[in-house]
């Protein structure tokens, strides 16, 4: 594996993307055979890849429901849970918008709070402080596939009757304390988006309570009755019922045709991302001006994100320009994210000023995202390390 280098330092030819998916012939030729099938929206292989899914995270009843996002998947999540006008919902505020804009769409509000300066999760006592009497749910999120703090934050929803609805876009696969992360009971979400360690290209499921599972199946279809997707088969019936005014959330089976074999190379795929993590953190640890990720003793991080904090007073320059350095040098990155209170809607409606949140601010200032999937080579990864050490060598406080 790539190692911290002494020779002098050369850039790469050409740029080396942060994020690229990593599909492969036995997904074209399933998505092949879909095109060349009755079905290529909701049917057979989309029930598949759901009981797949279900299977590999060991979810509640053995089931899973299949939708286009991991927004939808929240969105659908609160609606089935009765959370609307009046309510509150805690979510963390370093997080993608969505986490955050469901709420807005049930109408209730979002209640943000800070986050641990270590793994960069929601804070359980940020969550204490900021319960309500209009408090309903909290929203914590695996960030960049570290497990959020599920005990602490299940004790403090059972305490004060909340729902708990788990934001696991990144965490797929995650292990809290032993147990992957989509087998409790409370609702989860999880996102297949193209950047995410399994790729449907846009695409999403929900676990949970089987109960659950089925009010989320008929509000994530038009509010249609169990199965109607059936309706056009042999075995269907062109009878259905309007039970809700739902949506049109549902997964195809175009979509879960890239699912099945992405499932099937998962552990393959998360095997080379620690395998990358080891190399960064290797060469990283010990630098002074930068930060590596933290993973838990109790942790298994599906290290859907590397993010590097650098260490301001050891640089002669900011986050923003190390980025431009190493674009310089082809390297690609990202900045996962803005935090929601900085955000110009979240700023205004509720009055939020970037020093609300200090620990989400700091993180966020100093923060990176370097290129992290299995199609990395070991060439790939020690031109990344290499880059990064350049730029710390090159600007470091005299």
């Amino acid at each position: 594996m790539p190692t911290t280098t002494t020779q002098p330092y050369r850039p790469r030819d050409s740029f080396l993307p942060f994020s690229p998916p990593t599909i492969g012939e036995e997904e074209i030729a399933e998505v092949v055979d879909t095109l060349r099938s009755s079905w290529i929206t909701t049917g057979p292989k989309t029930k598949v890849f759901e009981e797949q899914f279900a299977a590999y995270v060991g979810a509640p009843g053995g089931t899973s429901v299949m939708l286009n996002s991991c927004t939808a998947g929240l969105h659908v999540a609160l609606v089935a849970l009765g959370i609307g006008p009046g309510d509150e919902v805690i979510v963390p505020s370093l997080t993608f918008a969505a986490t955050a804009n469901v709420v807005e769409h049930v109408g209730a509000q979002p209640v943000l709070v800070d986050i641990l300066p270590d793994t960069l999760c929601i804070d359980p006592e940020a969550v204490r402080r900021a319960v309500s009497p209009r408090t309903k749910a909290v929203i914590p999120v695996h960030y960049a596939g570290h497990p959020a703090e599920l005990d602490e934050l299940s004790a403090i929803a059972q305490e004060h009757g909340l729902a708990l609805i788990e934001d696991a876009a990144h965490a797929a696969p995650t292990w809290y304390k032993g147990v992957m992360v989509g087998s409790r009971q409370n609702l989860a979400s999880f996102s297949f988006y193209a950047t995410k360690n399994l790729t449907t290209a846009e695409g999403g499921a929900l676990t949970g309570a089987p109960e659950l599972l089925e009010a989320a199946r008929v509000i994530g279809l038009h509010g249609m009755s169990k199965d109607a997707w059936k309706r056009f088969d042999k075995v269907g019936s062109w009878r259905y019922d309007i039970v809700m005014p739902g949506f049109k959330y549902n997964m195809t089976d175009l979509q879960a045709s890239l699912g099945i074999h992405q499932l099937r190379k998962l552990a393959g795929f998360h095997r080379r991302r620690q395998e990358v993590v080891a190399a960064y953190q290797a060469a990283f640890s010990n630098e002074p001006a930068l930060e590596p990720p933290t993973e838990r003793s109790y942790a298994v991080s599906s290290w859907h994100l590397y993010i590097l904090r650098l260490r301001p007073q050891h640089l002669t320059l900011a986050r923003d320009q190390f980025i431009e350095e190493l674009k310089a040098r082809n390297i690609g990155t990202s900045v996962h994210y803005t935090p929601l209170h900085m955000m110009s809607f979240y700023a205004h409606k509720y009055g939020f000023t970037p020093s609300d949140f200090p620990v989400a601010l700091d993180a966020f200032s100093r923060m990176i995202s370097l290129p992290l999937h299995p199609r990395l080579s070991n060439s790939d990864v020690q031109d990344v390390i290499d880059a990064v050490l350049d730029v710390v060598r090159t600007h470091r406080k005299a």
